[in-house]
């Protein structure tokens, strides 16, 4: 990824934030066929083992052509045109182009297959709490009937992704004066992007 240094989000924990704010992973790796391949994937990051760990269905090839491989889990978080109107400095001197303010982490580790049984007993209750916990009645494992579940767990395959190395970069206007930025913040209104671009992470 291009990343020039005034982009780069150094501070581990902003990248974390991003990754659970917007856990839907592309998972990117190389194919059985040895092409390039991305699947999106739900991941959950465990910060204290430095993993990321999710699943997916028995019949999608990821498990098998990735398990022991190189792979890399990109997360997007927020993003939003920039129109060059936007800018003060547009109207004395021209000079601006349009661009795209966004967020992103990439995240670099191996791949490894989890085809067990108490593997998932152990995570699928962590991640539905995570999904479920905004829900005013969260669902649980237990809502469902025991042998439809047991069924539902065959079909999957738990993956865990030990991170070698996290990559954040936020680009919000930081390479544009103080009075343009603010006026990309006013543009932007209620959208997500613009307290990064009012504040923006180091």
């Amino acid at each position: 990824m291009y990343l020039p240094s005034h982009f780069e989000t150094r501070d581990e924990a902003t990248s974390a934030a991003l990754m659970s704010a917007h856990p839907l992973a592309q998972i990117v790796h190389t194919n059985a066929e040895g092409g390039l391949d991305a699947d999106p994937v739900p991941l959950l990051w465990d910060a204290e083992r430095r993993t990321l760990r999710g699943h997916v269905a028995r019949a999608n090839p990821l498990w098998r052509a990735a398990d022991g491989k190189p792979v890399l889990a990109v997360f997007t978080g927020p993003g939003a045109y920039v129109s060059p109107n936007w800018y003060p400095s547009k109207a004395a001197t021209h000079k601006a182009v349009p661009t795209w303010n966004y967020t992103v982490v990439h995240a670099h580790g191996t791949l490894h297959a989890r085809d067990d049984a108490a593997w998932l007993a152990q995570f699928l209750p962590q991640l539905t709490a995570r999904h479920e916990a905004a829900e005013p009645r969260p669902w649980t494992l237990a809502d469902a009937p025991a042998d439809y579940l047991q069924q539902m767990m065959r079909a999957i395959v738990g993956i865990e992704i030990p991170v070698a190395r996290l990559v954040g970069k936020v680009k919000a206007s930081q390479n544009r004066s103080a009075e343009d930025r603010e006026g990309v913040v006013l543009a932007l209104g209620e959208h997500p992007m613009a307290s990064l671009v009012a504040n923006p992470p180091r």
